[in-house]
């Protein structure tokens, strides 16, 4: 009978040893599942560095809303506008890195400003983390229906027979409306005037009233006005046509050929944020970017939707940032 004693006291040790690892795993385990449950907790913020009514702004509330139904917390929009994306970029780097502010960031934000910039007070890659690309958006050259030119072909003429007359409106210095415009002053040899805003909102106001000529602006802010007839569109600033206006042709078809730009916005949060709490942002969000609501959403926007790793986007970011560095060096694109 000894060898079955040695063997049941045997088996009961391993029980007991196996219910006190099960037991031990599990608490080591419940502080890290417990956070990512349990986020978010309270409201989410998102700062959109730029002033309301603009694509970013917009793309912002939509991503917001989907993102606010999900987690059952609000999700706050903060339009911190000024320095072409730099002051509510810079508050959104020096927040707390715990998941509840995020960045709507930018082409500009994340990639031009480096370059444009003598000195910034944070740093577009050291002092985020980048969640996901949530949407690539072609710029739209529109002009206010009193002036006398309808073609590309027509605005560089006019430009070149009166220069420094036409003058481009831009959401600010550094963004992907100032640069779109600067690409193409560089590459057709006319001098336009470069008068900045904060935001799209005051920028196609003064576009609407004359006060500014034409305006190089994200499609989902100005596509109601040319809709409506209040804003003349001359082409896309992409490679290939948009869908929401097929019968607009390309900067590029339309006389200047090799011309591309693209504006792209993506979420963002504070360097240090931890890897629990990225992981539930990156999966909610790019899960809302396949929510059929939100699809149909930013397609009516002209937006087409990315989503992608953050490691993906961090890369992104890095070959954007020396694309657009070339651009600012070789157009001598500066601020005022």
């Amino acid at each position: 009978m000894r060898p079955f004693k040695n063997t049941r006291r045997s088996v009961l040790r391993a029980l007991a040893l196996a219910s006190a690892l099960s037991f031990g795993g599990l608490s080591a385990m419940a502080p890290s599942t417990a956070a990512a449950q349990s986020f978010p907790t309270k409201p989410v913020t998102i700062i959109v560095p730029f002033s309301a009514g603009g694509t970013t702004d917009i793309l912002a509330r939509i991503i917001g809303q989907y993102l606010g139904n999900k987690f059952g917390e609000s999700v706050v929009i903060e339009n911190r506008d000024g320095a072409g994306g730099n002051i509510g970029t810079q508050t959104a780097a020096r927040s707390k890195a715990d998941g509840y502010t995020l960045l709507m960031g930018t082409v500009g934000t994340h990639a031009i400003n480096a370059a444009l910039y003598s000195k910034l007070n944070f740093d577009h890659v050291k002092d985020f983390q980048p969640l996901t690309r949530v949407a690539m958006v072609p710029n739209l050259l529109v002009v206010n229906p009193e002036r006398p030119y309808r073609t590309v072909e027509e605005l560089i003429a006019y430009a070149k027979a009166n220069p420094g007359e036409v003058a481009f409106a831009s959401s600010g210095n550094g963004s992907s409306i100032h640069l779109s415009g600067e690409l193409f002053k560089l590459m057709t040899d006319v001098d336009m005037l470069h008068v900045p805003y904060r935001g799209s909102a005051g920028a196609v106001t003064d576009l609407l009233g004359g006060q500014v000529d034409i305006m190089f602006d994200n499609m989902p802010s100005a596509i109601q006005h040319v809709r409506s007839g209040a804003l003349v569109p001359i082409a896309v600033t992409p490679a290939l046509r948009s869908e929401q206006l097929p019968d607009t042709p390309t900067i590029a078809e339309a006389g200047v050929p090799g011309y591309e730009a693209t504006s792209w916005f993506g979420l963002f949060a504070p360097a240090g944020t931890p890897d629990d709490v990225v992981q539930t942002l990156h999966a909610a969000i790019v899960e809302g970017l396949k929510d059929p609501e939100v699809i149909e959403k930013f397609s009516a926007q002209g937006a087409v939707i990315v989503a992608e790793t953050p490691e993906e986007f961090a890369a992104f970011i890095a070959s954007e940032t020396e694309k657009w560095a070339d651009v600012v060096k070789r157009s001598g694109a500066t601020v005022n």
